[in-house]
């Protein structure tokens, strides 16, 4: 008899190897290997030949011309936003994030609004009971919604349901890293158990049409838990950003086959579940009444969506031979160290004795390379301690040279910042004029400083 093949797969990035060793070679991850039962290898399988036996499949031409994947609207305009439209036909979909973050409340709201537009539902549970899931839709105020409750494990058990009637338009699992494949050996949430599970059901929504949504972990660092492979085999990966003591949640598409990768979807959780949020920045910006040091306001860009973020900084000098410290939040700290090197080589402003602060308000996390010019805004003004004027706003991109480069979508940026009332902005020199916001241009940092300072 044919010795089943003993190999081990890593729980962090899925790769195999034939031997136990106590550290991932690929990823670099301590006891992640475990072992796994491999496939029965027979010496007729070994020499068997697959370019026969199977059944011939369509071809069809890359012009074609078939009706594309129908989308199904949630009902939520920030979910559909971020998936670019609403839910595919047959496709799957990935949505990660922290314990408690609100992506069971957020699927939930969407399978009830698509329930009473008409379209069926099916919930299935295996880290709740169906009365639970129950209790959540009435606490939200979703108790006549007809969508299909079920609290399961067992991925055979699921199929076998949905199999024998008309297949649901919309399956949620919540979720994946508690299902269970009797084809393979193994405990609910191990790489192939997930790897399987996934892939029984991706197989189900693609050949029944149905719009599948798996909920996934998320590991200590924020990344999806399981196998990398996961992300892979399914067509948009969602992302639930936010901190549980800040009241925003922002929906950010990491993948997505359908549609683009760049769009947001902004909600706020309250006691009714989570609102959607129709102006952004009305929850990053500070209500003040007068000017403060150290603190510009940034117009960014997600996607379409320009969202305005107030950045905060706080210079305090130290005694002479302390180290100073930088601290950031929100921000990339390597940027702060290029931006600091700039304003002292290129414009004569010295950091070295203080310790640098630097905050986004409102927990948001800002990646746009246009932040540099409000970034270097907050740092003149907290090192001179000269307040930036409540009405004005500043972006743009700052070279190593000193250049102040111009970046995409400013006559965006000034739009939406003119229409929450500010009046001025300090722009790159190459930025044209848009509505009624007045432009202040520079070319270099060095002009830009000057004027900060009132030189």
């Amino acid at each position: 008899m044919a010795k089943p093949k003993k190999r081990y797969v890593c729980q962090s990035c899925g790769s195999v190897t034939s031997q136990w060793a106590g550290q991932c070679a690929d990823c670099g991850e301590w006891n992640t290997l475990v072992e796994d039962a491999g496939a029965v290898v027979t010496p007729f399988q070994a020499k068997h030949n697959l370019q026969g036996g199977g059944r011939m499949i369509l071809l069809s031409g890359l012009d074609a011309d078939v009706p594309l994947p129908a989308r199904m609207g949630t009902g939520i305009a920030e979910l559909d936003r971020a998936l670019g439209g609403g839910f595919v036909e047959a496709s799957a979909t990935l949505i990660g994030g922290d314990p408690g973050i609100g992506k069971s409340t957020l699927l939930l709201q969407a399978a009830a609004k698509m329930a009473l537009a008409g379209k069926s539902v099916a919930y299935v549970s295996g880290e709740e009971a169906a009365d639970q899931v129950r209790l959540r839709a009435r606490r939200l105020g979703l108790g006549n919604a007809p969508v299909q409750l079920a609290s399961a494990t067992s991925v055979r058990d699921i199929l076998t349901t949905l199999g024998g009637a008309t297949p649901p338009d919309l399956l949620i699992i919540d979720s994946i890293q508690t299902m269970h494949s009797d084809l393979i050996e193994g405990a609910p949430g191990t790489v192939s158990q997930v790897r399987a599970s996934s892939q029984e059901l991706i197989r189900f929504a693609k050949e029944r049409g149905t719009a599948l949504v798996l909920v996934g972990h998320v590991t200590k660092d924020g990344s999806l838990a399981g196998p990398r492979v996961l992300e892979h085999m399914v067509d948009t990966v969602l992302a639930f950003e936010g901190e549980r003591s800040h009241q925003y949640r922002i929906l950010r598409a990491v993948k997505n086959r359908f549609g683009g990768t760049d769009e947001i979807g902004v909600f706020a959780m309250q006691t009714e579940g989570l609102a959607e949020v129709g102006n952004p920045s009305s929850l990053f910006l500070t209500s003040r009444d007068e000017s403060v040091s150290g603190t510009v306001v940034f117009p960014a860009l997600e996607g379409t969506r320009p969202v305005l973020v107030e950045i905060q900084a706080l210079v305090v000098r130290l005694a002479s031979g302390a180290t100073p410290r930088r601290a950031v939040v929100g921000w990339d700290s390597g940027r702060l160290a290029m931006i600091l090197a700039v304003l002292e080589a290129r414009c004569g402003l010295s950091f070295a004795t203080s310790e640098v602060y630097l905050n986004i308000a409102g927990g948001y996390r800002v990646q746009d390379p246009a932040a540099d010019m409000a970034v270097a805004a907050a740092l003149i003004s907290a090192l001179s301690e000269r307040p930036v004027a409540t009405d004005m706003v500043a972006f743009g991109e700052i070279a190593l040279s000193g250049e102040v480069r111009p970046v995409a979508h400013g006559a965006l940026r000034l739009k939406e910042a003119g229409k929450l009332g500010f009046t001025r902005a300090l722009v790159p020199s190459a930025q044209p004029k848009e509505g009624s916001v007045a432009l202040t241009g520079f070319r270099n940092l060095a002009g830009f400083v000057d004027h900060m300072l009132g030189r």
